[in-house]
């Protein structure tokens, strides 16, 4: 399911436009985004899914062309971690 049936499928779920439920879709991954950027705290839908930013540790890798040792700098990552309910709908439960 690409971005327009996405909001198509809310548009018609919760019975609004297509137009608000896109408004609605962008303004989430605005908050979402600007609250995972900040690393203070994580976003948690109960029983859906949670993000979170994580740190990296600076690490060695290989180059996989040369061989040669080169270095990973830290930085940060976001995890997301399926819900109970998304679990339980994924099984087909």
């Amino acid at each position: 399911m690409n971005r327009s049936e996405l909001v198509a499928a809310l548009a018609d779920r919760a019975e609004v436009t297509r137009k608000d439920a896109d408004a609605v879709l962008a303004a989430f991954a605005e908050v979402v985004g600007d609250i995972v950027s900040k690393g203070d705290e994580k976003v948690t839908i109960p029983g859906f899914l949670t993000f979170e930013r994580t740190h990296r540790a600076a690490r060695t890798a290989r180059n996989p062309q040369t061989g040669e040792p080169i270095q990973i700098p830290a930085g940060y990552s976001v995890k997301v971690s399926a819900g109970s309910k998304l679990k339980e709908a994924a099984k087909g439960m």
